[in-house]
């Protein structure tokens, strides 16, 4: 018996050393790449109070490796918040008001202000009541081009008013990546206005613009199928979901290039999260399009609000290849889980090529 007391406190040993020895610190695979953040939904941390240090901790982990990365900026998929405007709670709503729930994810982003830029979209959670009854947005009251003088530096175009007032809820930003290539980020509205997709198609093929590529971030986009989703049932109206947003704008453009998007989900179910798909453009460009989101990871739609999962992208240097990460920052963070701190499932974990 006292030898397998012996024994036992050994084991835990080598299998926490054999944990420890295999994990690796994310990392660029070439000193001379750039890569970007990607985050997915927000909601499901920011309406709990006890959620909410998950995306703190994602937060502070992307300032602590922006330089190890050489991150160039961070996007967010949308749904900053579950409810835009709701103040009573009741039942299954949370435990934080929209007050509360736009002041936790404010936060969360004030700790990258001046050290990386961010481009945030909307979703249909950030929008009406409790979702995309109406078109209105307590997004301006929390998010200002002001607030991250990188974001300022990177702002060029401003789209069609929200609120009756200027917003960068649709705006385009110019990033000077290494490598010798500038590349636009679009963001638009949640299943964007008519006009906000004919000022978008406009802008991107005005003389500063047309020769440069671009990269799309809206809310609502793909399905799990890899699908251009093509309607939903919300009230709001004069909307334009995935479908009829790849036929007005991506397809009909020269130089979008990349498409991100998030709101899909299901309880548990990391592959009813994701989508990816690839279609040539009028002018026969290959455009990538990825949803990635992890909202109802980590116990469901109530549960911790998707288990820290966020995604970088490495772009190496010959301008042409993207390599694909799936990492947690909270698992990552104890050596008890840092086995746990990487997805690398085919859909998870994969390379992909702009040509």
């Amino acid at each position: 018996m006292k030898r397998i007391n012996l024994l036992l406190p050994l084991l835990a040993f080598l299998c926490y050393f054999q944990v420890a020895a295999q994990y690796q610190k994310p990392a660029l695979t070439d000193n001379e790449s750039w890569s970007l953040i990607l985050m997915p939904d927000p909601q499901t941390y920011t309406r709990f109070h006890k959620n909410v240090g998950i995306l703190n901790l994602m937060t502070g982990w992307i300032y602590e490796n922006v330089d190890k990365l050489n991150t160039q900026f961070v996007l967010c998929t949308g749904d900053l918040v579950e409810h835009n405007d709701l103040i009573h709670l009741k039942g299954n709503d949370g435990t934080a008001n929209s007050l509360k729930q736009w002041q936790n994810v404010r936060n969360a982003f004030e700790t990258l202000d001046n050290r990386v830029p961010y481009v945030l979209a909307t979703g249909n959670h950030d929008f009406g009541y409790r979702s995309a009854e109406y078109r209105s947005t307590n997004y301006d009251k929390y998010f200002n081009v002001n607030q991250n003088g990188f974001n300022q530096r990177a702002l060029r175009e401003i789209g069609p008013q929200i609120n009756g007032q200027s917003s960068a809820v649709n705006a385009l930003y110019e990033f000077h990546t290494p490598h010798g290539k500038d590349w636009l980020v679009m963001v638009l509205e949640f299943a964007p206005r008519d006009t906000v997709i004919n000022w978008a198609r406009h802008v991107l093929e005005a003389k500063p613009y047309a020769d440069k590529e671009v990269i799309l971030l809206t809310h609502t986009y793909l399905n799990s199928k890899s699908e251009h989703i093509k309607k939903e049932g919300y009230k709001m109206e004069d909307v334009n979901y995935g479908a009829a947003l790849f036929e007005k704008l991506v397809k009909p453009s020269k130089n979008i290039r990349l498409v991100f998007s998030g709101h899909i989900g299901a309880p548990d179910n990391f592959d009813a999260h994701l989508g990816f798909r690839r279609d040539k453009n009028a002018a026969g460009k290959t455009v990538s399009q990825m949803t990635f989101n992890a909202q109802a990871m980590g116990g469901g739609w109530h549960g911790n609000g998707g288990d820290g999962w966020l995604r970088y992208l490495e772009f190496m240097p010959d301008g042409n290849t993207v390599k694909v990460k799936t990492f947690s920052p909270l698992f990552a963070i104890s050596p008890a889980t840092q086995d746990l701190a990487y997805k690398t499932e085919d859909n998870q974990q994969f390379t992909f090529t702009l040509d």
